[in-house]
């Protein structure tokens, strides 16, 4: 976040079993710290580009940064990108010529030991103004390693030459930085405990390595809850922090140190949390700082299953995974019956919790939803950290399906579950939060099986007069049309699939422009997707519209086959209001009773 520190302090009781009984651990038959590689950043980076001093990253194009001699300008910053000036000094796109200098390439070894040397002598300690410098050290600090043992190997030695002594020192320095620079118990303060360790192993220092253990003990049960949630507040660092933790693991057996249970324990638990947000399309739900990506198959996992699609593994025993973090993950089954399939089946996801930290969007309330093979309702997603206006329409809460009040400050509440309900045919949930001041909100959610379904019941209430528009983000390929006050219908061209979306006054009337589409604005910004960082899609929001001091929003999002109907009848019945639905030709009741429960009634 602007202007704070990205130190994350450990706020649950350390693991006490990180380190103890080493003398059980079976490991290599000597220490050994492996190269973890360059996160494919190396990929872009060809030798021959080495060669003429060129660092391509990201969507831009590559650049030349130094004199053609291995001379390097380290204050090059041609896009303006803290991203790209990050990973420039994180020198992983030396990656292919420290891979071709371990095979024997002298000509690549000189010209990255030029290169890495050079940042060296250029950036003495401690780098810590510079703020690219500073958040790269724990992977420079892997890159100085990977490339301290392609030396040994191109040139088929034990010891490290004198001409190159120098990496040894750069490795001592940058263990200096990870030791008085931790940044705590999250993605930054592991991968740093991890790189502090493995100088530690590589050069034998007992201090590097205990230190990093107690940082591993003080940060996994932070960084990972008690029900196996990340504090991150993004399904993708989730993804990212399940492998961090086993690189961990692995790294620590590798170097005779025993990694004890509590990490592989919670990393368990957070395998059963990726699978629950793993949606019917094979995805991780896009929540938070997520690209849209699909769920790893680790194999013996929940993951296994869930990232394959069904095709490996065995079918996760849960359905519904509720989560004091801040999560709702539901799904009407796991393709078990042949009659639907793994994509066949509905899926979903809502917010609460916590207010908004590290990687996480202002969308508490909000929801995802696929059925019928494909995206239904999606989450604005994830741009790039450097979008400018567009960064932050993203985070906000105009990017995510909930209820807004945009003349309002927003205010980063918590968010509270406060009644939920798991039935065989049908998911009841209750939110509640104060987005802004003098501003109550409240939201129901019904999720229904046979039909599939979803249903919202949005109030809100206000001490000054309000715009609140409850927003439904549908998929970049559909084109929505509004044919009411109550109805739109939202299809993709050729699909077997469309949406329709509809309200039904409920406790309020409807006023002119109940309903209406937003596309591919940029004043106000809306109506787009980020399916990843650089990349933004047109996309229709519908906006269902009231202005006042209270606002009742009772929604239906209803897919159906492309030819199919949706017809309703409302009734009341004493205290209760009832709503009749026929989808494709299945009946379903909704009700609302008197004292504002939200249920399925048949």
């Amino acid at each position: 976040m602007p202007g704070a520190t990205n130190v994350v302090p450990p706020t649950a009781p350390p693991a006490t079993d990180i380190g103890q009984n080493n003398n059980k651990v079976q490991s290599l038959a000597a220490p050994f710290y492996a190269c973890p590689g360059f996160s494919g950043i190396e990929k872009t980076n060809p030798v021959a580009n080495l060669y003429a001093d060129k660092f391509q990253w990201g969507p831009y194009a590559a650049y030349k940064v130094g004199n053609g001699g291995g001379n390097i300008n380290w204050a090059s910053n041609p896009y303006k990108n803290a991203s790209w000036y990050m990973w420039f000094h994180s020198l992983r796109w030396l990656g292919q010529g420290i891979i071709a200098a371990g095979q024997g390439d002298l000509t690549a070894l000189t010209r990255v030991n030029t290169i890495a040397y050079d940042w060296y002598r250029d950036n003495p300690y401690s780098w810590k103004a510079n703020v690219g410098a500073w958040e790269s050290t724990m992977h420079r600090t892997n890159v100085l390693i990977c490339l301290r043992q392609a030396i040994l190997s191109g040139l088929k030695v034990t010891t490290l030459p004198t001409r190159y002594a120098w990496l040894d020192t750069a490795l001592l320095s940058h263990a200096r930085f990870l030791t008085n620079y931790w940044s705590g118990a999250w993605n930054h303060g592991t991968d740093e405990s991890i790189a502090l360790f493995g100088v530690g192993c590589t050069l034998n220092r007992t201090d590097y390595k205990n230190l990093a253990q107690q940082r591993f003990a003080a940060g996994i049960t932070t960084s990972i809850d008690s029900q196996g949630a990340t504090n991150e507040q993004s399904t993708g660092y989730a993804s990212f922090n399940y492998s961090l933790w086993g690189r961990a693991i692995a790294v620590m057996q590798n170097c005779g140190v025993n990694p004890g249970t509590t990490i592989s324990t919670r990393r368990a638990l957070l395998a059963k949390f990726l699978a629950l947000a793993t949606n019917s399309l094979g995805k991780l739900h896009q929540l938070g700082d997520t690209e849209v990506q699909s769920t790893y198959p680790w194999v013996g996992t929940p993951l296994e299953y869930a990232g394959s699609l069904g095709a490996q593994g065995s079918a996760p025993p849960w359905r519904v995974g509720i989560y004091s973090a801040g999560y709702v993950f539901g799904r009407t089954g796991w393709g078990t019956d042949a009659t639907r399939g793994f994509t066949g089946e509905s899926s979903y996801s809502i917010r609460f919790g916590p207010p908004r930290a590290f990687h996480g969007h202002f969308d508490h309330t909000s929801i995802t939803y696929t059925a019928r093979g494909r995206d239904i309702i999606v989450d604005g997603g994830y741009a790039a950290y450097n979008a400018g206006a567009y960064r932050t329409w993203v985070v906000s809460p105009s990017a995510h399906s909930d209820l807004t009040t945009p003349m309002s400050t927003y205010l980063n509440p918590t968010t509270r579950l406060t009644a939920s309900s798991v039935k065989a045919n049908a998911e009841a949930y209750v939110l509640s939060d104060a987005p802004g001041s003098g501003i109550s909100r409240v939201r129901s959610v019904l999720v229904l099986k046979d039909p599939d379904l979803l249903v919202t019941w949005d109030r809100a209430s206000a001490r000054s007069a309000q715009a609140f528009q409850t927003l439904w983000h549908l998929p970049s390929d559909q084109r929505a049309s509004v044919y009411s006050r109550t109805t739109a219908v939202a299809a993709a061209p050729g699909d077997t699939t469309k949406t329709i979306l509809f309200q039904v006054p409920f406790k309020q009337a409807l006023p002119p422009g109940a309903i209406l589409v937003k596309q591919a604005q940029t004043s106000p910004i809306q109506g787009w997707v980020y399916p990843s960082s650089y990349v933004r899609k047109s996309a229709p929001t519908l906006m269902l519209a009231r202005s006042g001091t209270t606002a009742s929003i009772l929604s239906f999002v209803v897919p159906v086959r492309s030819t199919g109907s949706v017809t309703y009848s409302v009734r009341q019945s004493g205290t209760t209001f009832i709503v009749n639905l026929n989808v494709g030709g299945k009946a379903a009741s909704i009700a609302i009773s008197g004292g504002g429960s939200l249920y399925r009634a048949g």
